[in-house]
């Protein structure tokens, strides 16, 4: 085949064969397509979208660019899930041991910080000898003992999704639906799950900013996964501003730990057990969301979540004395409050300059190869809709390096609005797609 026949169809309009999608991931992972040829149909496909057995034929390659889990040992099923990134998000560590504890085998893969989102592997990190990327053997053995692991992509499995992910951020195709949609199936089918639960965000700290955009995303994603089999949920859910009030790695591991002890923000429970009640139902051990629900509190409520957190941290070699005492996790040398200038109602706390600032402080990536600092970040003491006088603490800013603070103070100043009365409020969870 020739590529750059490939690229001129999709280019004009063209529906490519499951043939010419297999032959072109196959060539590039091998290096026998150059890069600037990937660049070319990637926006191509960026450009003119794909038809559904397109996104098939194209997750499956990619997903067969490597290795597969082979999870045919562990009984039952394998469930899930996944966000689409924001700021604050922390709900995967939390929504991994609530579903284990209710008896959800979950092999979660997780990524990294990239742009003003945080990374879940990164938060993961922040805890003493974490191993985000345990053998294949570890990871059954993992799953059989504690229902859950919480790892990384590893160099063998889907290396077409990592060379193409890289080339889309360097060539603005980020976006697009089709490509989204088959880097995050291609993972989830390599793990051979059996349902995911998939949290796409919208609003200013969003991947798709708009609710349109959203609903495309999710659509995209249960047709596919409806084609091949698997089970899905789709949450379409708020992003405009953080999730909880803690943004920065060790800072959300520590209201992680705060969730799972009883003691979390309103928003951050209310989404984490939506998502492990949606995993529960899915797996088949309840007939009704109700019920689902139900159990997923009562694993919080009875400290059942909690010690499987600790089982999975300590499965993967993390300290858990850091668990049992948060204080021993990594902390900033100083903490400044940024205050309110009048009093009022906060009518904006921007996730996407809150995120932005979180990374200049060096709790992000702008590139692959930036190192992270787990100990910086932010604690917002007020969000949308709360009161505020004039004096009061809005945020603390949680500093290492004094450059990086100047860079990032006039985001976080910006990220703040505050006005006379409360502005409409907008729904945690915006709608629910079940497939």
């Amino acid at each position: 085949m020739n590529p750059r026949q490939i690229i001129e169809k999709k280019r004009d309009g063209g529906i490519l064969t499951a043939e010419e999608i297999e032959y072109f991931v196959q060539a590039y992972t091998s290096s026998e397509i150059a890069d600037y040829q990937a660049a070319a149909l990637l926006m191509a496909i960026c450009l003119r979208g794909m038809i559904t057995h397109e996104l098939m034929a194209l997750t499956r390659a990619m997903r067969d660019s490597g290795d597969i889990l082979d999870l045919s040992s562990i009984p039952g099923k394998k469930i899930d899930k996944h966000s689409t990134g924001g700021v604050g998000d922390k709900t995967s560590l939390v929504v991994a041991p609530i579903a284990a504890a209710c008896g959800v085998t979950v092999p979660k893969i997780t990524g990294r910080a990239l742009g003003h989102t945080g990374g879940t592997l990164d938060k993961l990190q922040s805890i003493p000898g974490f191993d985000p990327k345990p053998t294949t053997d570890r990871i059954l053995s993992l799953l059989s003992q504690h229902g859950a692991v919480l790892m990384g992509q590893s160099e063998t499995l889907v290396p077409a999704d990592r060379r193409l992910y890289a080339l889309r951020d360097a060539t603005a195709t980020v976006e697009s639906i089709a490509l989204i949609t088959s880097s995050i199936l291609s993972k989830k089918f390599a793990e051979n799950i059996d349902g995911l639960v998939l949290d796409v965000k919208t609003g200013s700290g969003a991947l798709m900013p708009s609710k349109k955009l959203s609903m495309q995303l999710g659509r995209s994603i249960a047709g596919v996964c409806r084609k091949m089999k698997v089970g899905v949920v789709v949450l379409i859910t708020d992003m405009e501003q953080p999730l909880g009030r803690a943004v920065g790695n060790a800072l959300e591991v520590k209201e992680c730990i705060d969730f799972l002890n009883g003691t979390a923000p309103e928003d951050l429970k209310t989404l984490a057990l939506a998502l492990a009640a949606e995993m529960i139902r899915l797996d088949g051990r309840v007939k009704t969301q109700r019920e689902a629900e139900r159990m997923a509190s009562e694993a919080v409520s009875t400290g059942k979540a909690r010690q499987r957190f600790l089982d999975i941290i300590a499965g993967q070699g993390g300290d858990i004395q850091t668990i049992e005492n948060p204080d021993l996790l990594p902390k900033a040398k100083n903490v400044m409050a940024v205050e309110a200038k009048r009093s009022g109602v906060v009518v904006r706390a921007d996730a996407k300059l809150l995120g932005r600032a979180a990374n200049a402080l060096g709790a992000g990536r702008l590139r692959t190869d930036d190192r992270i600092d787990p100990a910086v970040g932010l604690y917002l003491h007020k969000k949308t809709g709360e009161r505020v006088e004039r004096g009061e603490t809005l945020c603390d800013v949680h500093w290492n390096d004094a450059i990086r603070l100047l860079d990032a103070i006039p985001l976080v100043e910006q990220a703040f609005e505050i006005g006379s009365r409360a502005g409409r409020r907008r729904p945690l969870i915006h709608a629910v797609l079940r497939g």
